[in-house]
């Protein structure tokens, strides 16, 4: 996490140190600053900064940090909607960090598996298309809610049965879904969204998603005690 956190601390230095350089030139009325306006070099100096976010040299700290992101929001946004309902007395910082924590695992999953995809099926072929929604389906849906479950586990402190009673109680439920959101949104996904987008407009569509997934995560259920104890602040 250090070393991430590192990474994308380098990405963002590289926007706010150009955009010093440029301000200060154009302040001297040199370089290309002095000859666009403000709002043509605030433009330019994104447009850089979005080159450099979803190069190959930075792209999984990017869709780490995006999956992290989002995976957070998901889960304020659940938790509000159970305060509003009455569901639970007090927000949990706690568990909005083990989600994070868990859209890095998922973020990183997801980020070579589109790569794996898109080395042994290339193309945008119906035929090819309805191959990775398959694939996507049946390898790596089940693969990341594992992984989702597992971060978690370990984040609470559970046990390898206590992890694996949860997953055959919850993880069908993820799964489920997964099938009634994702074959169409995937289909979109593989044949109009270049590879280095995949992360961002996956997170964009799954934030909905998120939020059922917080809530299906944090639902009561025969595994709850422990984790009630785990995630008080």
């Amino acid at each position: 996490m250090h070393f991430l956190r590192r990474k994308l601390r380098s990405l963002l230095s590289l926007g706010s140190s150009s955009l010093r350089r440029e301000a200060s030139s154009s302040s001297n009325g040199t370089g290309t600053g002095a000859r666009m306006g403000s709002g043509a070099l605030t433009m330019h100096k994104l447009r850089e900064w979005h080159g450099n976010a979803f190069s190959n040299k930075f792209l999984l700290f990017t869709n780490v940090g995006i999956s992290l992101t989002l995976s957070s929001v998901g889960d304020i946004l659940e938790q509000q909607l159970e305060l509003y309902n009455g569901e639970i007395v007090e927000y949990c910082s706690t568990r909005t960090r083990h989600m994070a924590t868990s859209g890095v695992t998922v973020g990183i999953i997801c980020h070579y598996w589109y790569q794996l995809l898109d080395k042994h099926l290339p193309g945008r072929s119906m035929r090819v298309i309805a191959k990775k929604i398959v694939l996507d389906q049946i390898i790596c849906s089940p693969l990341y809610i594992s992984a989702f479950f597992i971060t978690l586990g370990i984040l609470e402190d559970k046990d390898a049965s206590e992890v694996w009673a949860e997953i055959k109680e919850k993880a069908w439920k993820l799964y489920a879904a997964e099938w009634t959101v994702w074959p169409v949104a995937q289909f979109i996904n593989f044949y109009w969204v270049p590879t280095h987008y995949r992360i961002f407009y996956d997170n964009v569509i799954s934030l909905g998603y998120d939020v059922f997934t917080s809530k299906v995560k944090h639902s009561s259920s025969s595994v709850s005690l422990p984790l009630a104890k785990n995630l008080k602040t």
